[in-house]
């Protein structure tokens, strides 16, 4: 573990006018903290806050696995200052958090399907690094007036569901011997009858289904625990399936409108698991920038649990159908008809509690927002596709089946 933080692609030192106030109805600058700062959505929630005049810090390992290279991103704006470090390395995070006043924390690691067999990694990156930024935090007493994590769908498991004779209803997940006979849509867990997706509230119970999911409910309650206890105004943002330019193309196990481009770009199908009709919320980056930014602003988040997706159910076939076109690609499409342990079948984003506190509004759909994102993909040099690889991981693990 890295026990110096060097800053890459020096700045000037953070200005000392106090932040977070407001003159004549103007709200000042601040010094913001994005833990995780260099990597897909920290990179665009930097270009915003600078646009708005706020000075960033990003603090990034630069995971080999997301960034491909140990390298300043060529994204990052040079605006912003970046240290390198381990999230779970407190001597670097001090001086840091005595300087900031808002705290982004991206840092994670992301991968539903990996973290079933990376364990104790996933575990001590997110759960203990988010325990030792806010341990550092409190035994700094500096000057943060909010902190903001990001959460995950994952956390809900399943979405929420309609039975016609039990109404709302909150299946866990699909049993193996349902799974193993390919039939794939949940049932009721009353009567086993048929069921409707509906969109998932905050107030769903919460049912992790993998490694990652677990990690990332422990950063919501850490977060908001410690919050509360020494009053610093805590965010929860669940954020559901992101895509955009900056997607790390290298992580087989993490944004799949990526892989499946990358899978296209190289001359080969989608892996597409189950029957295709699976659906998930697909959300652009710039509409998570958009409620990360009425998060820090808005006193109405503090201490809430808000969902950030574009409200919108997307059927995996069709992501891979759209793709598939606006590529030219001629070949077939098939399933896999094949599952991995742990994978949801339905779950979409309620935006009610985010558009009545926050006033967000999804504003780019993924038909809308295809055509950027098979631009940045066909911009950048190829990679390795690794898609196959780590399939053939899941079922060497008996993790696919």
């Amino acid at each position: 573990m890295p026990r110096r933080a060097a800053p890459v692609g020096q700045t000037p030192p953070l200005a000392t006018v106090p932040s977070g106030l407001e003159i004549d109805g103007t709200r000042m600058p601040e010094r913001v903290l994005i833990t995780g700062g260099a990597g897909f959505v920290g990179s665009h929630l930097a270009d915003a806050l600078l646009a708005r005049g706020h000075r960033v810090i990003a603090f990034d390992n630069l995971e080999p696995q997301v960034h491909g290279t140990t390298a300043r991103p060529a994204y990052l704006s040079p605006e912003v200052e970046l240290v390198r470090g381990d999230v779970r390395d407190t001597e670097v995070l001090a001086p840091l958090l005595r300087s900031v006043d808002v705290v982004f924390h991206f840092a994670a690691l992301v991968g539903v399907a990996q973290s079933m067999y990376d364990i104790r990694r996933y575990s001590e990156v997110n759960a203990l690094g988010a325990a030792t930024l806010l341990q550092t935090l409190v035994d700094c007493r500096g000057t943060v007036r909010k902190l903001i994590v990001a959460s995950s769908n994952t956390v809900y498991g399943e979405g929420a569901y309609q039975c016609p004779a039990h109404g709302r209803v909150f299946p866990g997940l699909r049993p193996e011997p349902q799974l193993a006979a390919r039939r794939w849509e949940p049932r009721c867990p009353r009567c086993g009858d048929e069921l409707t997706p509906l969109p998932t509230d905050e107030d769903k119970p919460r049912q992790p289904a993998s490694v990652y999911a677990i990690t990332k409910r422990d950063q919501e309650e850490l977060f908001l625990n410690v919050g509360q206890a020494y009053g610093i105004p805590s965010v929860v943002l669940r954020f559901f399936n992101i895509y955009g330019a900056r997607q790390a193309l290298s992580n087989p196990y993490t944004g799949v409108a990526n892989i499946f481009c990358a899978r296209l770009l190289s001359g080969q199908a989608p892996l597409i698991f189950e029957d295709g009709h699976q659906t998930r919320d697909l959300v652009h980056v710039s509409d998570i920038v958009q409620g990360c930014l009425l998060a820090m602003e808005r006193p109405e988040a503090d201490y809430q649990v808000l969902n950030l997706g574009s409200g919108q159910a997307v059927r995996i076939g069709r992501i891979a159908e759209l793709l598939a076109e606006r590529l030219g690609w001629r070949g077939p499409l098939t399933t896999t008809n094949t599952f991995r342990v742990g994978d949801v079948r339905h779950c979409y984003a309620d935006l009610s509690r985010s558009r009545a506190l926050l006033g967000y509004r999804p504003r780019v759909s993924f038909e809308q927002g295809v055509d950027e994102l098979i631009a940045w993909v066909s911009s950048q040099p190829r990679h390795e596709d690794r898609s196959a690889q780590a399939a053939a991981e899941l079922a060497a693990r008996g993790l696919a089946r």
